[in-house]
């Protein structure tokens, strides 16, 4: 993971915020409030988030590489650029086909 600090008010490359690791799902919040986060995470090839559900709703939005969510049972084919909503109480899995690098925005309230 970078070291660098985030300043606000400045532009930053996110998907430079965080670093891949052989084998691992690294993540990097940058952002941690009481009404929600906003956190970076880097997915090796073929790792990945097992289904599992989140009291909130969430979005995910692909900075780089390819990767398979499924919602609720529902599969979709991701690449950079492209966001998905993920509804509170539905169950959702990450599966990384390539590198992969996103952007979790958790709202809380």
């Amino acid at each position: 993971m970078s070291g660098e600090e985030w300043v606000p008010g400045q532009a930053r490359d996110l998907a430079g915020l965080v670093a891949y690791q052989p084998g691992s799902v690294v993540s990097r919040t940058i952002i941690n409030r009481r009404e929600g986060t906003l956190t970076l995470f880097a997915f090796d090839k073929d790792e990945g988030l097992s289904e599992h559900t989140a009291p909130y709703d969430a979005m995910i939005y692909v900075l780089e590489g390819e990767a398979l969510v499924t919602v609720a049972g529902s599969p979709n084919s991701m690449k950079g650029g492209q966001g998905i909503i993920l509804p509170a109480g539905k169950p959702h899995s990450i599966a990384a086909i390539t590198k992969f690098k996103m952007l979790l925005a958790m709202i809380r309230s």
